[in-house]
Order: C-alpha cells, then sequence, then structure tokens
C-alpha cells in the first residue's frame, strides 16, 4: 500500500494529509478517532478497478480496520450513491460483520434529485442514548397536499427536446433504475394515425 504524508502548503489545509487506498485498510493506531465522516467514498471500493481488487476483501479489510482504529462506541457516518440495493446489502453486511452497529438512513427518500443515503455506524456497544439520526424530508408523510389551484402542464416549445428523444431519455432513467423497460423500436414515440 503506498501511503504518502503530505505538508500542508501542498493541499492548502491544515494540518497532515494521508494520501492511500482504503481498500487496504486504513493505517491508525487503535483507539484514535471518536467519530469519522465519508462523503462519496465507500462505494468505490465496490468496483474492480484491478485484477487483485475483491470488493468482498477491500471492504471487509477497510471496516476490520476501521473498526480497530476508532475508540469504543465512536460514530462514522458515511455518505454513498451505491448502484443498486445489492451493493448496498453488501456494503452494510460487511461493516456489521466486523462489529459496527448502526444502519441506513435515507433523507428526501421520495426525491430523485434530493435523495441522500448515509450509513450510519456505531464502533462497538453506542454510548446510553445515542441512536440513528432522524431522516429529513420524512415528516408529513401522512398527510396529502391540498391546493384549490389547478395546476396545468407546459406546452413544449419549438426546439426543446422532440417527443421521441424525451421517451428515449425517460427509458434511459428507467433502465438506470434498474426497472424493466420495452425495447426501442423505429416505431417509438411516432403519433399513431387516428384510425385503425
Amino acid at each position: 500500500a503506498v501511503v504518502s504524508t503530505q505538508s500542508t502548503g501542498e493541499r492548502e489545509v491544515e494540518g497532515d494529509v494521508i494520501l492511500s487506498d482504503i481498500g487496504e485498510g486504513v493505517p491508525f493506531r487503535a483507539g484514535t478517532f471518536d467519530g469519522v465522516v465519508s462523503i462519496s467514498v465507500l462505494q468505490w471500493l465496490c468496483n474492480a478497478d484491478k485484477v487483485s481488487h475483491n470488493p468482498f476483501k477491500r471492504l471487509r479489510k477497510f471496516f476490520t480496520m476501521l473498526y480497530s482504529s476508532m475508540r469504543q462506541g465512536g460514530r462514522a457516518v458515511f455518505q454513498l450513491y451505491p448502484e443498486s440495493p445489492k451493493q448496498m446489502e453488501l456494503i452494510t453486511e460487511q461493516a456489521t460483520r466486523c462489529g459496527f452497529t448502526g444502519g441506513v438512513v435515507v433523507d428526501y427518500p421520495n426525491s430523485t434529485k434530493a435523495k441522500k443515503i448515509f450509513l450510519c455506524l456505531f464502533a462497538g456497544v453506542p454510548v446510553l442514548g445515542a441512536q440513528l439520526p432522524r431522516a429529513l424530508g420524512t415528516e408529513g408523510e401522512d398527510t396529502v397536499q391540498y391546493s384549490n389551484e389547478r395546476q396545468t402542464g407546459k406546452k413544449r416549445k419549438r426546439g426543446e427536446i422532440s417527443k421521441k428523444e424525451w421517451i428515449q431519455n425517460k427509458k434511459q432513467r428507467r433502465r438506470v433504475q434498474g426497472k424493466e423497460v420495452t425495447m426501442d423500436s423505429k416505431y417509438t414515440g411516432r403519433k399513431r394515425k387516428p384510425k385503425f
């Protein structure tokens, strides 16, 4: 594992910076950290960039070393973008096998743009009263928004995306989400004749 410590002048930050592959573990003494925060990093351990990269082993090594470098009751929060539910299950399974407790918190679960997924973990037994944070955007789910005004759809202006392109973009978005979509054909997006 290549581990290099860089001076603060090179990176314009205070303190030391360590450049390392987290899939090979984190190089810190036991009980060093009370808390850990990670933003959009963890999902990259699931990619096999080299022949020697095994996602199971890399996640296991990372969580094992992280668990040992945290004090008992310490917290770790990972904000991540998993490709699929299977990938999220793999990550949480490896974390719990290494001794972490906790769970997944999803902010704004019904939004496509604002949705954020957090893996909130406790090292060992959580401190008395410690619990998972409450997700944002989930309050008032039992109520329906009501308005007296009628909302009408916008009409398409010239120069905007065509109906066929819009349909193809929507199909692609649904494929990325892992949903079944009918195949494209030469008839996709064509207007039907008024008579059969």
